[in-house]
């Protein structure tokens, strides 16, 4: 039961009678009295609430910053007329608009409505239950009750990073020597012969074509094909932390009150965590690999694996990725390094591009992956990519007052402990991309024509 604004409006007009009355404790009991008779009586009339049936239809798939609709369709069982409020509660990152719908459903009848939602958090959101208010005729008082309409929404990744996708496809093409301006590609697989011109490389000439032919002839070479990457995503602690700002606002508010039908506050939340940015890397490398004709593997790990796709088809791979990346979120456990390399190993038998996405934070690597990186380095490239805060680099620029110095002196600290590790990095083999948010996944993709550019794949 719930009492509406329209009762407390009678009980306000009422107090005004019983001041003028001339026996106020009369007056007072009578309306009393006669309040508890009318909210009676409207609740007596008002269309039941439990017998109301629910059925659900709409999308289950939605990227991140993008809107889909539910609809909800309520049937009337029973043999009043159902009139009210409802509410489709969902998690405040769900995004649910509007918060509440009008109902009106007469007996036997059934009415279809219509929620949006617009997600702010990736991974699955699902419904938590459906609340309504049925209103007695007088409109003093309401039933109200509550009902489980399951459904789900998978929330992908946005994929904002596939603006770079058209570039790096023709930076591609030039590797492949497809592209119009001539330029010749490199690799070490064989692609095709071709006459001499000016501004060729005399040591790619093929002596025995060009006494054949009568004509100086050269050979061409393109970026070699049919490798194998692996992607690796940590998902450890150190990728909780968020960096730079997001594009799409991220929300994490509790509602305000303890009812179904209570409003939440909903507050943007700046930054995305270093997963979510590794996350859009990892598919711009994915899709760039793809279409260069190597296939492409994905591991997630912390102290388990979280995620692990195989064998993927071209086709189907950026499919595959975004499915198995919704659901993930980082845990705040130490990443067992040990393990991680265990498992990468066991499932790259053969010489692969091993990508691993991760922080280069000094002491979590020291403890972690710097042990067993031999293990890992020398069966495999790896390719070590993290996301950087650019809010350090701010903080190291700074230099108005005594507070922004020091400030600027720890900035500074930390960028260099972080340029050390990277030193170290190289100097046992591996490649290291550090870029901040907006340009790490550009700069992974650089990466990886410049490796396969120096046919090193």
């Amino acid at each position: 039961m719930a009492l509406t604004g329209r009762a407390g409006l009678v009980a306000a007009l009422g107090i005004v009678v019983v001041a003028l009355a001339p026996r106020p404790g009369a007056a007072l009991a009578g309306l009393c009295l006669l309040l508890a008779a009318a909210v009676v009586v409207d609740l007596l009339f008002a269309g039941a609430v439990r017998p109301l049936r629910f059925h659900r239809s709409g999308d289950r798939l939605v990227r991140l910053g993008q809107s889909v609709t539910v609809e909800l369709v309520v049937e009337n069982p029973g043999r009043r007329r159902v009139r009210g409020v409802l509410r489709d509660a969902w998690p405040p990152s769900a995004g649910a608009s509007p918060r509440t719908l009008a109902l009106d459903v007469p007996a036997g009848e059934r009415r279809r409505l219509t929620l949006t939602l617009t997600p702010t958090r990736r991974g699955d959101r699902e419904s938590v239950a459906v609340a309504v208010r049925s209103l007695g005729p007088l409109g003093l008082a309401a039933r109200q009750g509550g009902h489980r309409s399951p459904w789900s929404v998978r929330v992908l990744p946005p994929f904002l990073s596939r603006k770079h996708l058209p570039s790096r496809l023709a930076r591609l093409r030039e590797l492949d020597g497809r592209h119009p301006a001539l330029v010749r590609g490199q690799g070490t697989e064989f692609d095709s012969l071709r006459e001499y011109v000016v501004g060729d490389d005399v040591r790619s000439i093929d002596w025995r074509a060009t006494a054949r032919r009568h004509d100086v002839v050269v050979r061409t070479w393109r970026p070699e094909r049919d490798r194998r990457v692996l992607i690796v995503l940590d998902t450890g602690r150190t990728s909780a932390g968020r960096v730079g700002e997001a594009p799409i606002p991220l929300a994490g508010a509790a509602p305000t009150g303890g009812g179904l039908l209570d409003t939440p506050d909903t507050r943007p939340v700046p930054g995305w965590p270093r997963l979510d940015w590794s996350m859009d890397a990892a598919l711009l490398l994915a899709a760039l690999a793809a279409r260069a004709g190597d296939r492409v593997d994905f591991l997630a790990y912390d102290r388990a694996v979280r995620a692990w796709v195989a064998g993927a088809s071209r086709t189907e791979l950026l499919t595959s990725l975004v499915n198995v990346m919704a659901p993930i979120e980082a845990e705040l456990v130490e990443a067992d390094a040990q393990g991680m390399v265990a498992a990468i190993l066991s499932r790259a038998k053969r010489r692969c591009l091993v990508v691993l996405l991760t922080d280069l934070n000094p002491a979590a690597m020291d403890e972690g992956l710097m042990p067993v990186l031999p293990q890992l380095s020398s069966r495999h490239l790896v390719l070590v990519a993290a996301v950087s805060d650019p809010l350090v680099a701010a903080m190291a620029a700074g230099r108005g007052t005594a507070e922004e110095v020091y400030d600027a002196a720890a900035a500074e600290q930390a960028r260099l402990a972080r340029r050390r590790m990277t030193a170290r990095l190289r100097r046992h083999g591996v490649e290291v991309v550090d870029a901040p948010p907006d340009d790490i996944a550009p700069a992974l993709a650089d990466a990886y024509l410049a490796l396969k550019a120096a046919g090193r794949l």
